[in-house]
């Protein structure tokens, strides 16, 4: 096994470090992980992040984009204990994916302007829908 996960078990032993295709964590407690990944050691510690900061779900999809750049944050953090370098590019990277998941959310079908979520979830043009 790989000696971070070993060294990550130890310290967090109420989370379950579990190999699988792809990385992610899953509410309460479980980190999956992808051995031999490129940037193996940043995504580890980032899902960490979102471990230990307790996220579970979103309301808005802005605040997805939040809490990934807050669990990127913490793994800066959890990184100098660990002997990783968190790259600022392959953060960028990786944040990027959410800000284009966003951007292309948020486009408005019919006429391409950026529209607005609501509380309910529901997104809406100012355009379109003649605010």
């Amino acid at each position: 096994m790989n000696e971070l996960i070993e060294k990550l078990r130890r310290d967090y032993p109420n989370i379950r470090f579990i190999e699988g295709k792809r990385f992610a964590f899953r509410y309460p407690k479980t980190i999956r992980f992808c051995l031999g990944a490129q940037n193996f050691e940043q995504l580890v510690l980032h899902e960490l992040g979102h471990a230990l900061l307790g996220h579970k779900t979103y309301a808005l999809d802005v605040e997805r984009l939040k809490m990934e750049v807050d669990a990127w944050e913490k793994a800066r953090e959890l990184a100098d204990d660990y002997g990783v370098v968190i790259d600022d590019e392959i953060m960028q990277e990786e944040l990027d994916s959410y800000r284009d998941w966003l951007h292309q959310k948020s486009r408005c079908p019919g006429c391409g302007l950026t529209r607005f979520q609501t509380p309910d979830g529901d997104y809406h043009c100012p355009r379109c829908e003649n605010f």
